[in-house]
């Protein structure tokens, strides 16, 4: 199954450079970094990155992530993935630009 997350400009460059990243301030906050199923994913942009360009949508395949994946209760009782460690680089197994095009966030086509 794949999960996505959604990174700043500077949390994806960082990442890059480093190799794995934390997550943002949120994450760091709560312990884990918050990550979102496909369907999940637009209500999270629309939350808590509204009206946010330069982002970067990163899809993980949750077999890489092993025992640090737990699922967990979160919005209305859904249960949304929780990554307790950091974001590898090697996890990802893609990152497309997540636009803003008039005031919503744009995702790729052909996600599954």
């Amino acid at each position: 199954m794949v999960i996505y997350k959604i990174l700043r400009a500077a949390e994806w460059a960082d990442l890059r450079n480093h190799g794995e990243n934390a997550g943002s301030a949120v994450d760091r906050a709560d312990g884990f970094v918050h990550f979102s199923t496909l369907e999940q994913a637009p209500e999270t942009a629309a939350r808590h990155f509204a009206g946010e360009d330069g982002l970067m949508l990163v899809a993980v395949e949750t077999d890489r992530l092993g025992e640090a994946l737990k699922w967990e209760p979160s919005r209305g009782g859904a249960l949304f993935p929780h990554l307790y460690r950091d974001l590898l680089l090697s996890d990802v197994i893609w990152a497309q630009p997540l636009p803003l095009v008039a005031g919503t966030h744009a995702f790729p086509a052909g996600l599954e």
